[in-house]
């Protein structure tokens, strides 16, 4: 029976399974390969190239945990549905440095075999589910369009690929925030989409720790690389630093809060596509810039900052707390001050530019962030002692 697939919903909060961590693997690898393929070209095409693969390494994992908040992982069908997704994943992944080259249709392809394959799976698994089945009718139909949109960039080249996937890319973006509106079918209500909050948490939070460990796993392979002068030696310090910072960042109270939001939330749906769906991308773009700029201070950490240096640098930490800011914007409603002040910190660095060193700027960008997280730590401190007296 398809509802034998299911998750079950008896009140017990939903655990990410070894299965789900298993598929991550595959993301391990695609993390670092867009990080290295961003670092090769780094030009503003080369930058649009970059933005447009992590688009679609990113909708294919957190499509995919959508699914396993609805499907149950443990069950044998689901498990081997996440295999052959894990083989796709991997061949998507192995051809993401050349797939505005030679390997483009092969990467189209797998990238469109993952995310049709899977909407097909789940339609049959749901069939016997009506409020299931309708809405994931009309996910099947916009990974169809998608799956047409990218094989189609796949088969060109040059610019026209990069515009064909350009509005592939606009359109898996698309879809979710206009409910999947499909001709004949209508659109999905957002209050259908059952969302475990917990779970869709917990798997969030393991794809920024796949993004924060792919950065320190470069800042960690180019520091062995290089001869350990001081210089040097302070730009690995200042980079494992500031992925420290930006864990403390993410993890911090909100992040767990916001899955109790999810769990209390009339419309759990809405809430989890807004915080855990978009935000998210804002998040995992900052981790991959700064951990490029990380490699490129340690290189060089003497001498003239130049100009991608320097965006990456400043860019990588503004868009990490970009997308922490928008996170909690969604979840709670609520402007972060320390947040926001740690961005416009980070914009006040680039006047400060040639004056500055690579360590001494990566130096400046880290100091930022911890300073964030130092912040909302102390608030979230003197919050509790106030109540606490409030109770007195």
């Amino acid at each position: 029976m398809s509802g034998d697939l299911l998750r079950a919903r008896d009140g017990r909060e939903a655990r990410v399974g070894f299965v789900e961590l298993f598929f991550d693997l595959i993301f391990v690898f695609a993390i670092t390969q867009i990080s290295h393929t961003l670092l090769a070209h780094l030009t503003w095409v080369g930058v649009l190239q970059a933005a447009i693969l992590l688009g679609a390494v990113w909708w294919s994992w957190i499509d995919t945990s959508w699914i396993t908040n609805w499907l149950d992982p443990e069950r044998v069908l689901v498990r081997i549905m996440i295999f052959a997704l894990m083989g796709a994943g991997l061949v998507m992944s192995t051809s993401l440095p050349d797939a505005f080259g030679d390997k483009g249709l092969v990467f189209a392809c797998a990238f469109a075999t993952l995310q049709l394959g899977r909407g097909l799976f789940t339609l049959w698994a749901v069939r016997r589910d009506e409020v299931l089945l309708k809405n994931v009718q009309r996910i099947a139909v916009w990974a169809a369009l998608g799956a047409v949109l990218w094989i189609g960039g796949g088969l060109v080249e040059g610019q026209t690929r990069l515009l064909v996937w350009l509005v592939a890319v606009i359109t898996e973006f698309i879809g979710p925030a206009v409910t999947f509106w499909t001709p004949g079918l209508g659109r999905s209500s957002s209050s259908d989409w059952e969302v475990e909050g917990g779970h869709m948490a917990e798997r969030v939070g393991l794809f920024i720790i796949i993004c924060l460990g792919e950065s320190i796993l470069v800042t960690g392979a180019t520091f062995a690389g290089l001869e350990w002068t001081r210089p040097v030696v302070g730009a690995f310090a200042t980079a494992f630093i500031g992925s420290l910072a930006m864990w403390w960042i993410w993890f911090s109270r909100a992040h767990d809060a916001a899955s109790e939001a999810i769990a209390g939330s009339d419309d759990a749906g809405r809430l989890a596509r807004s915080a855990y769906t978009y935000a998210p991308i804002l998040v995992v773009a900052g981790i991959v810039v700064t951990a490029v700029g990380d490699e490129m201070s340690l290189s060089n950490p003497g001498g003239v900052v130049k100009f991608p240096v320097a965006a990456a640098l400043i860019g990588g930490p503004m868009l990490f707390l970009i997308g922490a800011q928008v996170f909690k914007l969604a979840a709670f409603g609520t402007w972060s001050v320390p947040r926001l002040g740690g961005i416009l910190a980070l914009g006040a660095l680039g006047f400060v530019v040639p004056s500055l060193t690579p360590l001494g700027l990566a130096a400046a960008a880290t100091a930022v962030l911890v300073g964030v997280g130092a912040w909302e730590t102390a608030a979230r401190h003197n919050a509790r002692s106030e109540d606490a007296v409030a109770g007195d």
